[in-house]
């Protein structure tokens, strides 16, 4: 009974306004901006690998540990378990959306960096705060708006992409691999974020800075090496993406079969899940970092799409198609994991995926616990930190325990309910983040003419 009532409001929220909304909102971005996720790709990558030096300026870490702070956040389960989830839903065409929402999203994404360090703003402890209830409050000018998104934040963090999907995947990925039992995992993951999680955003980013890249490197290295083993199919797996997108993916093997319309719910949601753009929650991080420039931070955030998704998701969805593993009648990690151990072979591809699973996942778990930390303050003050804290523990503790599906489902619904009020503040301070935008490559492209080189800059 509550599985049918969650899964026809989870329905009725990703339902065509919403997917129309989210895509739309990364359409209107990418026209009115000038492609400026293509064009400006570069610099952006350039901002992230060899960033300025910006100690002098205002804010609590630099802009790569607020990066890393945004991907530990959003590269999880959602990279691993979500994508296999797509693509059991909507076939190999499911992937082809996922790229789709990625790309708008990047100029989504960008536009939530821009404005996070636009309208942030010291909290009473002098942290940084900053995200779309700020830029909802004071630049919209609506409280009700800003409220509305702080309260989803904080469900999302509590029982959304923050806790229960994460821990669920972490603790079947080490009972599976090392035979931990779970209520165990849970303990151990509990004591852990409690640790880490109250040294606030500076110890979060420690800890991010050094295992993003590390886990990140790792599994793109790991999915490479299945796709060199198989090689020769590689043409026919793009061909049978591409194709999927817009045709009916016939019932095959353990696979249901996915009209055009689910391959791409199903591509968007879930891309949505991994990469978070147009939920608001990266700029929360982003207005964190030490800078003086809204687009220099937009465009590093918009670098976290790219890396999550076009790259991580794109590697974990190649790999499901190109070993008929999506065909199978298992899912969620179990086909990634027999993606795995077919194509790289069983131990050190089970191992490679699980593995990874407990890094994504982990980093995942505190960097949402810092977006709910600030959604909680933003509502309620510093002094509610605390108790924000105590009732997070509690429940990755309890997340073990709970059905892969039944987590899917909350999670979609908190996530879509999330996204609304913030892509509503994106469409209305629209001419803010284009005035923004323009005046700073403005003056770039003076400087340049002046004689100064861009590696200068």
């Amino acid at each position: 009974m509550l599985h049918s009532f969650l899964t026809a409001v989870d329905d009725f929220i990703w339902g065509p306004p919403l997917l129309a909304l989210l895509m739309g909102t990364g359409l209107y971005l990418t026209i009115r901006l000038g492609l400026l996720q293509v064009i400006r790709l570069p610099l952006a990558l350039k901002l992230v690998f060899f960033p300025p030096k910006h100690d002098d300026k205002e804010g609590d870490v630099s802009s790569f540990a607020a990066l890393c702070t945004a991907l530990s956040a959003t590269i999880g389960t959602g990279n691993i378990v979500g994508v296999a989830t797509a693509v059991k839903l909507g076939g190999p065409g499911a992937i082809f959306w996922m790229w789709m929402a990625a790309f708008l999203g990047m100029a989504t994404k960008y536009a939530e960096g821009l404005l996070a360090v636009r309208y942030r703003q010291k909290d009473a402890n002098g942290q940084m705060s900053g995200g779309p209830m700020y830029y909802l409050e004071k630049g919209l000018g609506s409280k009700f708006l800003a409220s509305a998104f702080a309260l989803f934040g904080i469900g999302v963090a509590l029982f959304g992409i923050g806790t229960f999907p994460q821990v669920n995947a972490i603790a079947d990925a080490a009972q599976l691999a090392f035979e931990v039992p779970k209520w165990t995992t849970g303990l151990i993951l509990a004591v852990l974020v409690a640790l880490i999680t109250v040294g606030g955003i500076q110890s979060i980013s420690r800890i991010s800075t050094k295992v993003v890249p590390f886990m990140a490197i790792l599994y793109v290295l790991s999915c490479f090496g299945v796709m060199y083993l198989h090689a020769e199919q590689l043409p026919a797996v793009v061909d049978q993406i591409l194709n999927a997108a817009f045709t009916t993916t016939a019932a095959t093997g353990g696979f249901a079969g996915a009209t055009m319309m689910l391959a791409l719910q199903a591509g968007v949601a879930r891309g949505v899940f991994s990469n978070e753009s147009g939920l608001g929650s990266a700029p929360i991080a982003a207005a964190a970092a030490k800078t003086d420039s809204c687009v220099e931070q937009g465009l590093v955030c918009m670098t976290g799409t790219f890396f999550d998704t076009i790259i991580i998701c794109t590697m974990t969805g190649i790999t499901l198609v190109l070993t008929g593993a999506w065909q199978s009648d298992v899912a969620g990690t179990a086909m990634t994991n027999m993606a795995f151990t077919q194509g790289i072979g069983s131990q050190l591809g089970f191992y490679l995926v699980n593995i990874g699973l407990l890094f994504f996942a982990f980093t995942t778990i505190i960097g949402w616990n810092y977006y709910g930390e600030r959604c909680t303050e933003y509502l309620l003050g510093v002094k509610a930190i605390k108790g924000y804290r105590w009732i997070f523990v509690l429940l990755v503790a309890a997340g073990a325990f709970l059905h892969l599906d039944l987590i899917w489902i909350i999670a979609d619904i908190v996530n879509g309910l999330m996204a609304i009020p913030n892509l509503i503040g994106l469409i209305g301070l629209r001419h803010v983040i284009a005035a923004e935008t323009f005046a700073y490559f403005s003056a770039k492209d003076a400087t340049l003419d002046n004689g100064e080189t861009e590696a200068s800059l």
